[in-house]
């Protein structure tokens, strides 16, 4: 029997992108054929110690969710120690101590083979002054700049005279970008439009990592068609390809791709290849492996840059590693050329271990066999109707990619906004926005619902609000006689309508806001009526919201009357036509999955911390930004009733599948009625599933991975809508 080769996944680290490197790792270990390899999931907290990181805290949406139960949950190692554990280190942690060459060192000390550039190439590249000195050697432009030291920064009241001589002497003129000299993810970068405003961004690139001052570049700021370009090694021959280069379009009345429209789902417009002609993309691709030769960097490479007016390519930050979030730059890429996610991943660990001379069974015998057996079709539906389509593309993504190879054929399927469907490649999976996809989507790849009996055997629902989860596709669905995921239709479009949802709680007994329901055509007739009836029915604080959407839109905290009006309009004006009204409840927020069909599940329930009063859509997805505690830090018996309630509320309103509700806990002393109570908030029946979402968390804890989680939302599926011939197919896939 031939051995697998243990591979060490290392993410999170000392860096400031260390919550962007832990979504890298966890898309890593998501990816990796474990049929070659032994996947070992390491963690380095920010202070620098090592963990063998537990499977139930990888899909997590924030280190900081369980940063404080390491100690106790997950086997604390030593460097040394490395060696006896793994026989290969792929590399997933991002920025200094990671891709300066600091933890390369310490690999080639242990005698660890790794992934990526070595030491000396992976210092030059995350050095952007020295960095540029190499390129020019090697007649690569760069944008023009002068650097400034952190004392210099500091006293720039003494010295701003001698720095605007320096600038006009290079003939640079406002605006400029000011960026940190060893930082990425757009960290600490700003366009600068005048002098007055560059002390500033100084101050703020110079200190953007909290445990040391670093050198600034203020740049000159090029214009012209923005790009990324990843580059990789043919095994066969050891040179350098360039994938498909990206053309980057940042927002309207943005200057810069910024951190948030770098991760967050939809934001920004990418172009994989971009809008010019091959003689240009050529040329960019020509330019970046010349600028990876030119740093020494070996394996892999990003390379950011612009093709300006003239045609001349000005690169602006080469990368040694690139991030690996599931619609990053890299996978967006490779899939130009028809490589998954999966190949990719292998193919940068098979390129280093043909180095080291290390033997890899990438497939092994029993792989081949599972290989060949029957498989259930399963057709994953993403995108929609809804305010919430960006997400949904996210989630569905998830999905396709986390239905098991060895069991199911995934069908990935995108709706339109005009719910039409397409079934859709690599290519088009990993885009980033749903804009982007209905763009390129043609009429050879499209399905009509009718299709879908013929081409699936089963239709795992990735949509949210909207059509998608309000009944709709499910009354769609039960008339093709196709079995799916979550609840009927009836259920379904009862939870969309969270008025409903709580009038009919509250008839059952359970805990609900006080609410009010606002149409547009009382609105419209009468607002000073309708104002009074809602002062003298709710004091202030109280939330407005949609009653039918989802995903913190239009969410607001409302605490004076003139507040109140402009959120009432602002939801009429965005074609809402009721607008539901809140009373402000205080206590502990929590989120709580449930699964099952007739003996539901609660998970643990999981506290939502809200940096403000509302958890906005920001915490919910971008990496770093929001925060959950599984298990919410309750007393075990609070736990117990949460957990009793919402088994409860499940089977009242009659979900199927699973579900995610939200709710308060009240302590005897929060409560207005003197006993400890649980508020229900709503139930969304089709909760989101991209890769860190909470529900995961949950499931984790009870010792159930993403992918045997999604397996049992299939599985729930079919026993809800249960037929011969499906029954025969479980069958089938079961019996290998």
């Amino acid at each position: 029997m031939v051995l697998k080769v243990r591979v060490g996944v290392i993410m999170g680290g000392k860096s400031t992108e260390h919550e962007v490197s832990f979504n890298s790792g966890r898309t890593v270990c998501d990816h990796l054929d474990t049929a070659a390899y032994d996947i070992i999931p390491l963690f380095q907290t920010k202070s620098g110690s090592l963990f063998v990181l537990p499977w139930h805290f990888l899909h997590r949406g924030k280190t900081t969710d369980f940063a404080h139960r390491l100690a106790d949950e997950a086997e604390s190692i030593s460097w040394d120690a490395l060696k006896n554990m793994i026989d290969f280190m792929f590399i997933a942690v991002h920025g200094q101590y990671a891709e300066d060459g600091t933890l390369q060192g310490m690999l080639e000390l242990l005698g660890i083979p790794y992934m990526g550039s070595k030491v000396f190439a992976s210092a030059l590249s995350m050095d952007k002054i020295m960095q540029k000195k190499f390129l020019a050697q090697h007649n690569i432009q760069t944008p023009r700049d002068i650097s400034l030291t952190p004392e210099e920064i500091l006293n720039f009241d003494t010295i701003k005279e001698t720095v605007f001589n320096r600038l006009a002497a290079l003939n640079m003129q406002p605006p400029y970008i000011v960026k940190p000299y060893k930082e990425g993810s757009s960290l600490g970068v700003t366009m600068v439009p005048d002098h007055d405003s560059l002390h500033g961004a100084l101050l703020h690139a110079c200190t953007i990592n909290q445990h040391k001052h670093q050198n600034v570049l203020i740049e000159e700021k090029i214009t012209g068609m923005e790009f990324s370009c990843v580059t990789l090694t043919d095994n066969n021959t050891g040179q350098l390809f360039a994938l498909p280069p990206t053309e980057v379009i940042p927002e309207k009345n943005t200057h810069l791709f910024d951190y948030q429209q770098k991760y967050m789902p939809g934001r920004a417009h990418k172009r994989t290849p971009p809008l010019c002609s091959n003689d240009i993309i050529e040329k960019i691709k020509s330019t970046c492996v010349a600028t990876t030769y030119a740093l020494g960097l070996t394996n892999m490479s990003r390379i950011d840059g612009f093709v300006t007016e003239d045609n001349q390519i000005i690169i602006i930050d080469p990368n040694s590693l690139s991030g690996m979030d599931p619609a990053s730059f890299l996978f967006r890429e490779a899939a130009e050329i028809n490589m998954s996610h999966s190949r990719v991943i292998n193919h940068l660990i098979e390129t280093e271990l043909k180095k080291y001379h290390i033997d890899s069974p990438h497939l092994l015998p029993a792989h081949t066999t599972v290989m060949n057996t029957p498989k259930i079709r399963v057709a994953v539906l993403m995108g929609g109707d809804s305010n919430e389509k960006e997400i949904s593309l996210t989630s569905g993504r998830n999905i396709t990619y986390k239905l098991s190879p060895h069991k199911y054929l995934a069908i990935p399927l995108f709706v339109t906004d005009s719910m039409e469907l397409y079934q859709i490649n690599q290519s088009l999976l990993v885009r980033n926005s749903t804009k982007e996809i209905q763009s390129l989507v043609t009429p050879e790849n499209k399905i009509t619902w009718n299709d879908l009996p013929s081409i699936a055997d089963f239709v795992f629902i990735g949509l949210h609000g909207g059509k998608g989860e309000n009944g709709t596709v499910q009354g769609a669905l039960e008339m093709l006689g196709m079995p799916y995921n979550g609840s009927s239709v009836l259920a379904s479009s009862l939870c969309m309508d969270k008025y409903k949802t709580a009038q009919f709680l509250q008839a059952q007994g359970f805990d609900v806001p006080c609410e009010l329901l606002i149409t547009y055509d009382q609105w419209m007739a009468d607002k000073d009526s309708t104002i009074a009836m809602i002062e003298q029915t709710i004091q202030y604080p109280l939330i407005v919201k949609p009653s039918d959407d989802g995903c913190s839109v239009m969410v607001e905290k409302i605490t004076t009357q003139d507040h109140l009006i402009a959120a009432i309009e602002t939801l009429f004006l965005n074609n809402k036509k009721t607008a539901l009204i809140e009373e402000f409840i205080t206590g502990m927020e929590l989120t709580v999955g449930v699964i099952g069909n007739t003996s539901p599940q609660a998970l643990p329930p999981s506290q939502t911390v809200v940096q403000k009063d509302i958890l906005s859509i920001e915490e919910k997805f971008l990496p770093g930004a929001g925060e959950n505690q599984t298990p919410a830090p309750l007393p075990s018996a609070a736990l117990v009733l949460v957990q009793k309630v919402m088994t409860s509320v499940y089977s009242a309103i009659g979900c199927k599948g699973y579900v995610r509700i939200d709710c308060f806990y009240q302590s005897e002393q929060q409560s207005p009625t003197g006993k400890e109570r649980v508020i229900i908030l709503e139930i969304n029946t089709l909760p989101g599933l991209t890769p860190a979402t909470c529900i995961f968390h949950q499931a984790a804890e009870v010792g159930i991975r993403p992918m045997d989680f999604i397996d049992q939302i299939i599985e729930l599926g079919f026993e809800n809508h249960r037929t011969t011939q499906q029954n025969k197919v479980i069958q089938d896939s079961m019996s290998y």
